[in-house]
């Protein structure tokens, strides 16, 4: 898994940038358009965060454990709701922020929680972790489904029975490339590539082989609910976010110039700021390299 030094580099390096950008509770996940682009960008959060409360059953009282919050959009969301909710990230800036802004977050692995942290909750919600679960290393070793397997596990003894579980993650789809073919020198607008470049991202990450991996491992403890993808939301996702990053801002230009010594002479850094300016994400998405599917998991 991608460890916290990992999520440092990628969440905390950006903080700053991404909440004069995004607003300070701004959502790092893909949004919820349904077809309707019309629809802008706080709307379409708005949308998915309506989604997963309504499918979670999140009401007055309920607990919820936010696994990998990031910035605590759907903190807030379930706050609004009456909820009593509680974050845990990797990231030392997302939780600052988030205490900051008057949410509960710890700096935390959520695969390690267990009853004893903070008892048990009525549902929980990884949105987007199970991105960086698995590295590369654990993947060639042929781990992939035991560290789900674990995960699903551990999440299974958080829950009540019936309690539910959402999750989206992306994943790789049918034109995803072996991983022996990636690389940082193959042409710059190659598959090849453009997957080097998502791997620079998240470093120590490797993503799930679709969803049905996914599903398989959660069967033993959880039942599926329901499914549905959200690639061409994901995709309009990225283009609003390219708008913000670059919308002028005095304080947020000033922090880009402050940046430049660090971009002439770290070669990480300089993958990490190539990112911003190709999106590979966005361009796997297109070339269906790779999928992004909402789960509802209800544990039996």
């Amino acid at each position: 898994m991608a460890n916290q030094q990992d999520l440092e580099f990628t969440y905390s390096t950006i903080d700053r940038l991404f909440r004069l950008s995004m607003g300070q509770t701004g959502d790092y996940s893909g949004a919820m358009y349904n077809g309707n682009f019309n629809l802008t960008l706080e709307q379409a959060q708005q949308q998915k965060h309506r989604f997963i409360a309504d499918s979670l059953r999140i009401g007055k009282g309920s607990r919820v454990l936010d696994m990998g919050c990031g910035w605590g959009p759907f903190l807030s969301y379930a706050k609004e709701r009456g909820a009593v909710g509680k974050g845990v990230t990797l990231s030392s800036a997302q939780a600052a922020a988030c205490t900051q802004n008057g949410l509960d977050v710890d700096v935390k692995d959520c695969r390690l929680i267990t009853p004893a942290d903070y008892g048990l909750f009525d549902a929980v919600t990884c949105i987007g972790g199970m991105e960086h679960f698995c590295s590369v290393e654990q993947y060639q070793a042929g781990q992939q489904d035991a560290v789900y397997a674990d995960f699903f596990r551990n999440l299974h003894d958080l829950l009540p029975t019936g309690g539910r579980f959402y999750m989206q993650t992306m994943v790789f789809s049918k034109n995803r490339v072996p991983l022996d073919q990636i690389s940082l020198k193959a042409p710059k607008d190659s598959d090849s590539y453009m997957m080097a470049l998502m791997i620079a991202q998240f470093p120590g990450s490797w993503l799930p082989d679709g969803p049905d991996q996914v599903i398989r491992n959660a069967a033993p403890h959880f039942k599926l609910v329901s499914q549905s993808s959200g690639r061409l939301d994901y995709i309009e996702t990225i283009g609003q976010w390219r708008k913000r990053f670059r919308a002028f801002n005095l304080k947020k230009y000033a922090l880009y110039l402050s940046l430049l010594p660090r971009l002439l002479t770290n070669k990480p850094f300089q993958d990490l700021i190539a990112v911003f300016h190709r999106s590979p994400n966005r361009v796997c998405f297109q070339r269906e390299i790779m999928d992004h599917y909402r789960l509802v998991f209800e544990k039996v």
